[in-house]
């Protein structure tokens, strides 16, 4: 069982309980393939291994017995009705009723000797009764189950569970019992339990389908899987589309939706029509349907659909998601089609009474304008989704839905599909899956001459595949649109047309692949476009210099700024101008040159209105160090591409505001924009944008001192930034952990990491060195290891990174530039200079807003104090570090904060265990770094003192503690309670 740990837990207690001698019972409220079944399995298999002893008593409720009083009671006791004796008072009804005759006039003596026939089988044992499918067991039996279940408790050995479809209203014979209700599997557990299910060589199209088409609900994933073929399942064959559903639950289901007279299976068909093409069944548009169907007025009324339908304010909803698809698919394709059409015609009617009826939106020649031309740059802003727009589209889609296949092209069905969801805007997901419909519906209803030529009709169809490719991958569909994408590319077409489609292949590949390739394909898009369309060659090139970015190649980036000079646009853009001439010249050296033209591209975003243009200027601020502006520009950006769309840009700007608080210091408020970013990249199908996310996290969990958090978000991040070339995501996931290793005390380790980042040896541009690092985090991330190193005693490659950092200091406006560079001389300066220094970093600090780096500063300053033999005042400062710790929530470099305090003799609020009271501040230090494994050397290292001092005092440790061996010391601390690591 998959994602239902909650349930697994409340079942474990019942059964714990029950042989513990606390009886109990829980309801079990389930859709049909949720697994209720599932789980009474796992409970009677956990009944059995939890002990010896013992007596599992199971039944099912069928349907064919509905109408058989206590046949359900029959069931469930046979094994043990001899038990019920006819001769005893207290249980001689109960045998009565078992014997399947006359239903007794007064149930009450039946009732009774339920409890009765459970309180004697449990005097030899604990005993767990599990019934499933309840809804279908007898009234009588209901009654029963419930009446016994409500007494059950201490000191009863008894456990009850029932499980029940959760069809709608409360069943009253079992009202009173504790609800353990089953939801759908979120989409994490769903795709595990896809995982187990498919084959191995499953293509990923395959499950993201079933994902899509599943509601999360395990047995209709099962009987999807289960329709497709192993040539389906592979990859060899394409994907029907949409997915048939069959398999024996729906198949079940059908069958049980067969038997109902058919007035009611067409009213079930009209909504199930309705949720397949819109997500939902309006109800005024179902009446309309049910009307032209014949059904009469009052055809619509969910009353009549024998509690399959169920009222939720405007909207009809199904009982279950069996139910649904088996009230679509287990009718004829000819009833579906005529489905479609009365719900198009009810639809149509609507707008008819509203007035609109003028107004159809077939003009002919709209389909064909830009189509795939909205790659990146976000369409219109600022219009919404038309509420007209939107039925007008679904009225269409319906249409679609309804033709038939053997019929061939409709030109003007696909003209209007594809003229309204060019006027409709998308701002989340849903809508671009619409959209991606019905340009899918246009592109195949559009004939091989389009009506305009062969050629150009096969152009036609392919710009409609290619824009129905970008609204699939902003829905969240990204396999669905490679597929769409394939298709495209497979026609012959003109290389206008076949730029934009490689635009929109790359820009895929982009958020969701190797980044190199990204780079080929869009770099292969600008060269088919530049010809004929210079304005979306420019776009193409722009995506282009975002993957040479993200890889953190300057030479591709450069050139790819270059071609763009070249390419001759209409309309001029100085935003764009100065961004590519400033970008240009800083990334060759010429600072001076770049610099203003930087700074005029973030007076030109002032009026800026377009998400990809503030995230380009927010880029900018980053480049130039100006941090207040980048944040600034990346929360307009995140507000522009919410209200306006397209949805697929929110987890991109989400990412550059969290990047743009890490370099302000701000790491909360990162890691709570991160975790955003994260649930709705993974949501739109952009991995790369998720690793983003995750090497976020990573940094913001290094800062919290939560190890296991950084570990596990920078090997996510690691897990895509490798494989596809994510330079800014791999350098930051391993400037995270080498932080969370300075935050625990381990600087050689956090040298170790940062050292090959960083690198020693002169970089390409200022600030930047020979590491392997991404050049835009080096500088970033040097005094990192200049600390790390003077802490690990190799001076000169601290003093190696302090050059380079310096070089950068001189040419960035970032605020926090000046507060590392003074922290870091301070840091390799002797005791005379370093007190001006940490002042000079402190009066710094007045400029920015970073409870995290004050405290550093004041940590390390601290430190020096007290090597340098002044506890007294380095008791303040390091008070005013762990303050400073505590407020922005991290917590090892509190303890760090702690442990300082201590050993100049000050308490910090946290005593040490009794049985370490016998040892100094500084001996207890000593002895935590050896209990880690830590050398005398490194220990002397760590705390600044000399090796002799170390092993002076480890050898007092021992004599205090009463112990010989490192070993027995581990020991003693860990009895103690004592597991803190103090840096």
């Amino acid at each position: 069982m998959h994602g239902a740990n909650t349930a697994r837990k409340a079942v474990a207690e019942l059964i714990g309980g029950a042989r513990a001698g606390r009886g109990g019972a829980l309801l079990v409220r389930a859709e049909p393939g949720l697994g209720a079944g599932a789980l009474l399995d796992h409970a009677a298999a956990s009944f059995e291994r939890a002990g010896p002893g013992g007596t599992v008593l199971r039944a099912r409720g069928v349907a064919a017995e509905t109408a058989v009083p206590y046949s359900g009671l029959h069931a469930l006791l046979r094994p043990v009705a001899d038990r019920a004796a006819p001769d005893d008072p207290r249980t001689a009804a109960l045998a009565r009723a078992l014997a399947l005759g006359a239903a007794p006039a007064d149930e009450g003596p039946v009732l009774a000797g339920l409890p009765a026939l459970l309180h004697d089988l449990a005097a030899e044992g604990p005993l767990l009764l599990c019934v499933d499918d309840a809804h279908h067991l007898d009234a009588p039996s209901r009654r029963a189950l419930g009446f016994a279940a409500r007494r059950l408790g201490p000191p009863l050995p008894v456990a009850m569970l029932v499980a029940a479809h959760r069809d709608g209203a409360e069943d009253p014979l079992l009202a009173g019992l504790p609800v353990l209700a089953l939801e759908p599997l979120g989409a994490a557990a769903a795709g595990a339990f896809l995982d187990e299910l498919l084959p191995a060589d499953a293509d990923p199209a395959v499950r993201e389908a079933l994902l899509h088409s599943g509601d999360g609900n395990p047995g209709l994933l099962t009987d999807l899987a289960a329709s497709l073929t192993p040539a389906q399942l592979t990859g060899a064959e394409p994907l029907p589309h949409p997915l048939p559903a069959t398999g024996p639950r729906l198949r079940s289901a059908a069958a049980e939706l067969a038997e109902l007279p058919e007035r009611i299976r067409t009213l079930l068909l009209l909504a199930a029509a309705a949720y397949e093409l819109g997500g939902t069944a309006d109800c005024s548009t179902l009446a309309r349907a049910a009307a032209l169907a014949g059904l009469g007025p009052d055809g619509a009324d969910p009353a009549r659909s024998r509690g399959v339908l169920r009222c939720e304010g405007d909207r009809l909803r199904f009982a279950n998601s069996l139910l649904r698809h088996a009230a679509y698919w287990g009718e004829p394709p000819e009833r579906r089609r005529t489905a479609h059409r009365l719900l198009a015609r009810a639809l149509e009617g609507a707008r008819a009474e509203d007035g609109r009826s003028g107004e159809d939106g077939r003009s002919g020649e709209g389909g064909r304008s830009g189509e795939g031309g909205r790659s990146g740059e976000g369409g219109r802003s600022g219009e919404g989704v038309n509420a007209g727009a939107s039925h007008r589209l679904l009225a269409l889609r319906h249409r679609a839905a309804a033709a038939l296949p053997q019929e061939g092209a409709d030109p003007e069905l696909a003209d209007a599909l594809a003229a309204v969801a060019s006027d409709t805007t998308a701002t989340d997901e849903h809508t671009h899956a619409e959209l991606a419909d019905a340009l899918w519906r246009s592109a195949e209803l559009t004939g091989a001459d389009g009506g305009f030529g062969e050629a150009q009709g096969t152009g036609v169809r392919a710009a409609r595949l290619t824009a129905a490719a970008e609204h699939a991958w902003s829905a969240g569909r990204p396999y669905r649109a490679l597929t769409l994408l394939d298709r495209a590319r497979t026609l012959p077409v003109h290389d206008t047309v076949r730029g934009r489609t490689e635009l929109v292949r790359g820009v895929l590949e982009l958020r969701n692949g190797v980044v190199t390739d990204a780079h080929e394909l869009l770099s292969y898009a600008a060269g088919l476009l530049g010809p004929y369309d210079p304005h979306t060659a420019r776009r193409a090139l722009l995506h282009a210099t975002e993957a040479a970015w993200a890889i953190g190649d300057i030479a591709g980036f450069r050139a790819d700024l270059a071609r763009i000079a070249e390419l001759r646009t209409p309309a001029e853009d100085p935003l764009l101008d100065d961004y590519r001439a400033g970008l240009d010249a800083v990334l060759r050296g010429d600072i001076d040159r770049g610099g203003p033209m930087l700074l005029r591209v973030l007076e030109h975003a002032a009026g800026e209105r377009q998400p990809w243009r503030l995230l380009r200027a927010g880029i900018v601020a980053l480049v130039v160090g100006d941090v207040a502006a980048a944040h600034d520009l990346n929360t307009r950006a995140l507000a522009a591409a919410r209200a306006c769309g397209p949805a697929a840009v929110v987890p991109q700007a989400l990412e550059h505001l969290a990047y743009s608080e890490l370099r302000a210091g701000r790491h909360s408020r990162a890691r709570a924009h991160a975790e955003d970013g994260l649930r709705r990249a993974r949501r739109s199908g952009q991995r790369n944008c998720a690793a983003h996310h995750h090497a976020v996290l990573a940094m913001a969990a290094a800062v919290e001192g939560d190890a296991a958090a950084c570990a596990g978000h920078a090997r996510a991040a690691g897990e895509d930034a490798g494989p596809h070339g994510l330079g800014v995501a791999a350098t930051l996931a391993q400037w995270a952990l080498a932080r969370c290793d300075m935050g625990h005390g381990r600087p050689h380790e956090a040298a170790a990491r940062l050292e090959p980042l960083v690198g020693t040896g002169p970089g390409e541009l200022p600030g930047t060195a020979s590491g392997r690092g991404h050049f835009a985090l080096q500088a970033l991330a040097a005094p990192c290891l200049v600390e790390a190193a003077a802490q690990a005693g190799d001076r000169r490659t601290a003093h190696a990174a302090l050059a380079h950092f310096a070089r950068w200091t001189a040419v960035t406006a970032d605020p926090m530039a000046p507060v590392h560079l003074a922290r870091c001389r301070a840091l390799l300066a002797g005791p005379e200079e370093a007190p001006e220094l940490f002042a000079e970093a402190l009066e710094a600090h007045a400029r920015i807003d970073s409870d995290f780096e004050y405290g550093r500063t004041q940590l390390l300053h601290g430190k020096a104090l007290r090597r340098g033999r002044r506890p007294g005042a380095a008791r303040g400062v390091l008070r005013d570090a762990l303050l400073a710790f505590e407020r922005c929530g991290a917590r090892s470099w509190a303890d760090q904060a702690r442990a300082e305090l201590r050993a100049t003799g000050e308490a910090a609020g946290q005593g040490a265990p009794r049985v370490l009271g016998r040892l100094t501040p500084q001996q207890l230090r000593i002895a935590r770094c050896v209990a880690e494994g830590a050398t005398n050397r490194e220990v002397a290292l760590r705390l600044s003192v000399s090796p002799r001092t170390v092993d002076h005092h480890l050898r007092n440790v021992f004599a205090a503690l009463g112990i010989r061996s490192r070993v027995e010391l581990t020991r003693v601390l860990a009895a103690a309670g004592d597991g803190r690591h103090d840096g």
